[in-house]
């Protein structure tokens, strides 16, 4: 099993290598677009798109619903266990 974490893209860092800031939760990181990329959606069509990241890559493109309430039960989970 795997834990994907909703983050947002905000910026395409290198589209030749499909690269990309994403913000999870205030933190920014670069990550890998290649698994989300295709003929229909291009690198740069992706800034603003809410994706699942899991070890650097965006896994699937979830919608902004989707993305509150998972980062909310993960909120939920660090406060259970502090």
């Amino acid at each position: 099993m795997c834990l994907g974490i909703p983050g947002q893209i905000v910026e395409i860092t290198d589209a030749n290598n499909k690269l990309a800031l994403v913000n999870v939760g205030g933190v920014k990181r670069q990550i890998n677009l290649a698994c989300i990329v295709d003929e229909e959606h291009s690198v740069e069509s992706c800034v603003g798109d809410w994706v699942l990241v899991h070890v650097g890559f965006a896994l699937n493109r979830i919608d902004e619903e989707e993305a509150a309430e998972t980062l909310k039960m993960l909120q939920e989970i660090i406060a259970l266990t502090q």
